[in-house]
């Protein structure tokens, strides 16, 4: 029986790969990437020279059978994503569970992903906190606000640089304008940086300084309960 290995890789410095992720992509027979595109400047980086193949959210459903029927054949398979780590706002999720279902051994190596150190960095609570990875972007995204903004807990959600404001904007309607907020950007990155200051104070900042890169956001919970 072979084993699944889900691999984080850096967010965008590259010295944060670990010398355990190097070793397990060294030796595995094959390796499922995001974007091969991407990944090739990280292998190629810590010499790493295995065959490469693409899953990703629209090509998962057609090749799992095929990864599961390796696995089961004694293949050592490892998946990364783009940056970060598989499952979390990536794909994974779908061969996890299938290789659990085939009795195959499941191994996540700890590592990078963004989720963690904006919301360390935050300032905020972090004993307890709700990941919600990106907001609904229709259906059910009004309840979902309505619900979060009575949660006492610290919020953390991904957003992408073109929603931001609209994002912003739409939260101060449910949680209100002094409600505080750290939004963080381009994690391990030369121009990573955080805002910290309540949504009204956010939505003027980025509406002066136009939104780059890829946005961490947390929300202080809710303390008038």
């Amino acid at each position: 029986m072979g084993k699944l290995y889900l691999v984080p890789t850096p967010l965008g410095n590259l010295a944060d790969f670990t010398y355990r992720a190097v070793n397990v992509l060294g030796e595995v027979d094959l390796i499922l990437a995001e974007d091969t595109r991407t990944s090739k400047k990280l292998l190629n980086h810590y010499n790493i020279s295995r065959p490469l193949q693409s899953f990703h959210m629209h090509n998962e459903h057609k090749k799992l059978e095929g990864i599961i029927s390796q696995l089961n054949y004694g293949k050592t398979i490892a998946i990364i994503s783009d940056a970060g780590t598989p499952g979390i706002s990536d794909p994974g999720f779908l061969l996890v569970r299938e290789a659990i279902v085939n009795n195959i051994e499941v191994i996540c190596l700890p590592g990078p992903t963004a989720l963690i150190p904006a919301l360390v960095q935050s300032g905020f609570p972090t004993e307890r906190f709700i990941f919600e990875g990106f907001l609904p972007p229709k259906k059910g995204r009004k309840t979902r606000l309505e619900q979060l903004s009575q949660d006492s807990r610290t919020i953390v959600f991904y957003e992408s640089p073109h929603k931001l404001i609209k994002t912003l904007t739409q939260l101060i309607t449910y949680f209100q304008g002094e409600r505080q907020v750290a939004i963080s950007r381009e994690m391990t990155k030369i121009y990573e940086e955080t805002y910290r200051g309540t949504l009204e104070e956010a939505v003027v900042h980025f509406n002066e300084k136009v939104p780059k890169g890829e946005f961490v956001v947390c929300i202080s919970g809710n303390q008038t309960k």
